[in-house]
């Protein structure tokens, strides 16, 4: 049966020895045109001077550079812009959705109030973190002194994360113990800082201690436990308050809901609202009354957290004065 005749009866021909021949000399070729080479080129990069291989690689890989350009712009960039401008990239895409420029002033608007809110939300950040770490230096403190050490040795002898973490303030309490300072001034001159007046009260301790001989791992630990105190009540109250917010979240979500379920059912709400005067006047009065439930809520959460958050001073502990000549730092 000829070829002709087999594919007319849908019977493929079996393939002739020529056809093989062809195949293994195509993929021998394919090899010597890329396996060889590149076999080459590593065995030289593995042998060659560290100089060589260095420049060899950053001759044949010039995108690794591109990328690393780019990673650290855009590092750059975000440092420096901050994550409140995507308020005016939203604008600009809603301002290009509706064919109107008033989302894109809208945008801009918004970008200092999401500026102040991001900025709020890391000071309070910074001042937990300060009052986790007041509480872990007058742990460590305690803990130094009820080893045997005197107070500027267990100062200086406690891990310098909690110190790192106070700043330039907690920099300068280091420095007054190591070259004989005074600690307890320097300990309320760091209770300034927002989260860390936790440690007026170390600073209280500290000088009764100094000066009469009191306990001073006692009173440390019973300020580390008031300040550990009140992070568990304000935890405690977030999470109590984690409802409301979310429910509040949900409603002020709930008009982008409605424009885009009237954007799927081809109602084109964004040209009401942006280019006829009955939508405009609805948008203007809906914004009005998004911001004033937003800051009612916001009010209401205030007032419910009231002194919880950071930045009340646990009360300094009654600690006992011994005024005999023998001072003991640990009990």
């Amino acid at each position: 049966m000829s070829c002709t005749a087999a594919v007319a009866a849908g019977i493929e021909p079996a393939a002739s020895p020529a056809a093989y021949a062809a195949a293994v000399c195509a993929g021998a070729a394919a090899w010597l045109l890329t396996g060889r080479h590149e076999g080459g080129r590593r065995a030289g990069l593995l042998f060659a001077s560290g100089a060589e291989a260095r420049a060899r690689r950053s001759a044949v890989s010039p995108p690794d550079r591109w990328r690393e350009a780019a990673a650290a712009a855009r590092a750059r960039f975000a440092v420096r812009a901050g994550h409140e401008w995507w308020c005016l990239f939203a604008g600009a895409l809603v301002a290009l959705l509706g064919r109107s420029w008033i989302p894109l002033v809208a945008g801009l608007a918004a970008v200092p109030l999401a500026r102040r809110w991001l900025r709020r939300r890391a000071a309070g950040r910074l001042a937990q973190e300060r009052e986790t770490a007041a509480v872990r230096l007058c742990v460590a403190v305690a803990g130094e002194l009820r080893a045997g050490r005197q107070p500027d040795g267990a100062l200086l002898a406690v891990d310098r994360a909690a110190l790192r973490c106070l700043g330039d303030a907690g920099a300068a309490v280091l420095a007054a113990a190591r070259f004989g300072g005074d600690v307890p001034a320097a300990l309320r001159e760091a209770a300034l800082l927002p989260g860390a007046e936790g440690l007026a009260g170390a600073a209280a301790c500290w000088q009764v201690a100094v000066e009469g001989g009191a306990g001073l791992a006692e009173g440390l630990e019973r300020v580390a436990g008031a300040v550990r105190a009140q992070g568990e009540q304000r935890a405690e109250l977030r999470a109590q308050l984690a409802g409301p917010r979310s429910t509040a979240l949900v409603l002020a979500l709930l008009p982008v809901f409605g424009l885009a379920l009237g954007t799927a059912m081809d109602a084109d709400p964004l040209w009401i609202l942006l280019h006829t005067p009955t939508g405009f006047g609805c948008l203007v009065v809906g914004a009005l009354l998004e911001w004033a439930g937003l800051l009612w809520v916001a009010r209401i959460v205030r007032a419910a957290e009231g002194a919880a958050e950071p930045g009340g001073a646990p009360p300094a502990p009654e600690v006992e004065r011994d005024a005999r000549p023998g001072r003991s730092w640990s009990m």
